[in-house]
């Protein structure tokens, strides 16, 4: 071995190996890229109607300067750059893309290129810089270019840049492009701050029933999933169908209740639901899986939209295809949700007529709920009879015992104790009533405490 050089190891020439391979890789998907814009350009130009002046096809700019100016916005750099008389209409092609680490296998990493098509206006749309953007179009930039798969106005509407929406949209920019992804820009509102992207693009000829190609979702779809109120009021107001189901078989209605909701959250998606329910969505949709709005709302712990959907109708003892009712789904989610009151959504199916849980299984619902001492509270309540053994003392965790100290006396105390005579004559009505008593009680000429306990308030403890 010569001074100065030194042995590989053979993981250090792999890597090696697999980057030259990764850098010729490159070189051929530059030469793809090419093609593809070829390709691209023939097709614009076999589908675009015949001029008398056709415009110039766009030119592949690699220009760092040129690229430095659009992305900060200068507009005085870009008017140098594009004088009266030039054209601004160009496909980018940054300069070897952005590079990130990336496993190869065997423990071996490899940079590789990122690299997409754009044009001045997705630039200078996806970034907010209107006045750039005009400039772009006084220079002939090309509303409607896609290399990169997307139009300018999907980027402005996916960054939430109104201004830049309502330009592209003046100067022609087609409402109802498909992106390669099959979407509409009216899909890409996804964010409260998307509002008024979304009423642009309506007041510009958006279709308000247009499909995504993926999922069928139409733009009610998307802004329910999102729990977006207003997005959901506008569309409605421009003649939405409330009830056009996906591949998935949800419903603008499912597709809400179906969401992940964190607290901040739950207002939201309670106010879209309350908007499609006003418009007629009908309650017992269901999906692939045989479940309704009412399954969805209980397993994310929505008490408001729990309460509206059995306002309207929706049924308690609904069964999906796992065979499982509403109250199984919320009974699952309990110790996830404390901060959500699960308990609302218990006592609210059990007042509604909902199955109870087989007795012998009491202490597993006691060791996956024991967190929520008032969601037990109003599931026992609903027994005239309890048959409470050392297997319920081991269910709850010596912490929370410790936490709820006083509930868990009177739960336990219960082994040794029969249920109370006020407690039996309650079991007892609410039997002879069933599915009503949520209906009947609030009737009865008795004291609020009373008509109270009969529909399981909480108190504490169990007695």
């Amino acid at each position: 071995m010569s001074r100065g050089s030194f042995v590989f190891t053979p993981m250090a020439l792999r890597s090696l190996e697999l980057d030259e391979d990764m850098l010729e890789r490159h070189k051929y998907k530059k030469k793809l890229a090419s093609s593809h814009l070829n390709n691209y350009m023939l097709k614009k130009e076999a589908r675009a109607p015949l001029r008398s002046n056709t415009a110039l096809p766009p030119a592949v700019c690699q220009d760092v300067v040129i690229q430095n100016a659009l992305y900060t916005g200068d507009q005085e750099a870009l008017q140098r750059l594009f004088p009266r008389g030039s054209t601004a209409n160009l496909i980018i092609e940054p300069q070897g893309g952005d590079m990130r680490w990336v496993a190869t296998g065997e423990g071996l990493w490899s940079l590789n290129y990122e690299q997409e098509l754009t044009t001045p206006l997705h630039i200078t749309a996806g970034r907010g810089f209107t006045d750039c953007m005009r400039l772009l179009l006084q220079r002939g930039a090309n509303v409607d270019l896609a290399p990169g798969g997307t139009t300018a106005l999907h980027e402005s509407c996916e960054n939430c840049q109104p201004e830049c929406t309502k330009l592209l949209l003046i100067h022609g920019a087609n409402a109802n492009a498909v992106s390669e992804d099959g979407v509409m820009p009216l899909h890409i509102c996804t964010s409260p701050e998307s509002l008024e992207c979304a009423k642009y693009l309506l007041q510009y000829g958006a279709a308000i029933n247009g499909r995504t190609v993926d999922e069928n979702d139409t733009p009610l779809h998307v802004a329910a999933k999102n729990g977006l109120p207003d997005h959901t009021e506008l569309y409605l107001r421009y003649g939405a169908a409330v009830d056009k189901q996906n591949d998935e078989g949800l419903t603008p209605l499912n597709a809400a209740c179906s969401q992940t909701q964190v607290v901040q959250d739950l207002e939201r998606y309670f106010k879209v639901c309350q908007m499609l329910l006003g418009k007629g969505a009908v309650v017992h949709t269901v999906d692939q899986d045989q479940r309704s709005p009412l399954h969805m709302a209980c397993k994310n712990v929505n008490p408001d939209i729990v309460d509206l959907l059995l306002a309207n109708g929706a049924c308690v003892n609904d069964m999906d295809y796992g065979g499982e009712a509403p109250l199984h789904d919320i009974l699952k989610v309990v110790c996830y949700k404390v901060s959500h009151h699960p308990e609302r959504i218990v006592r609210a199916l059990l007042n509604h007529g909902s199955i109870r849980v087989w007795p012998g299984a009491l202490p597993m619902v006691m060791r996956h709920c024991s967190e929520s001492p008032r969601t037990i509270e109003v599931l026992l309540n609903a027994y005239s009879h309890l048959k409470v053994t050392d297997t319920w003392v081991e269910s709850v965790s010596p912490e929370v015992f410790k936490e709820h100290k006083e509930f868990y006396e009177s739960v336990f105390s219960l082994a040794l104790t029969p249920r109370s005579l006020q407690h039996l004559a309650r079991c007892r009505l609410r039997s002879f009533l069933g599915g009503r008593v949520h209906k009947v009680v609030p009737k009865l000429d008795l004291p609020t405490f009373i008509k109270n306990y009969l529909l399981l308030e909480y108190r504490g403890y169990v007695h």
